[in-house]
């Protein structure tokens, strides 16, 4: 099995930083928007932590199950399961489609894989 540390606490750190997001921020930017680019890299992050796919595999998968929830949203699958009032549930798939949110999450995984690029770009220069 495949364990990065660095991705690990680099997807709890994003954890964190979303519930906080979450918890204490209602705006129309921090919240929806850059919640949702942060959302996709976290997803990144935990996939390399604990899998052996390569940075556009992760990147992919990450973007596919932010777009299958968003796309969930947009039929009301929470209403559809009978799952509508559990709040935390709510909370961590959203509610409602907004098709800006499906840019948000192409931008989180460009940013992953850039990010990821570059930080095995220093790496290799170091060594």
């Amino acid at each position: 099995m495949t364990f990065r540390t660095g991705h690990a606490i680099a997807a709890l750190v994003l954890l964190a930083v979303e519930v906080l997001i979450a918890l204490f921020v209602n705006d129309a930017f921090v919240r929806p928007y850059l919640g949702d680019v942060l959302a996709v890299i976290l997803v990144f992050m935990a996939i390399r932590a604990v899998s052996a796919a390569g940075p556009w595999t992760a990147a992919a998968v990450a973007l596919s199950v932010a777009v299958a929830i968003e796309l969930g949203q947009l039929i009301g699958i929470l209403h559809i399961l009978g799952l509508a009032h559990h709040q935390w549930l709510r909370v961590v798939l959203g509610t409602g489609f907004d098709v800006r949110d499906l840019f948000a999450y192409a931008i989180g995984a460009v940013i992953a894989v850039g990010a990821e690029r570059m930080a095995t770009r220093n790496v290799s220069a170091i060594e």
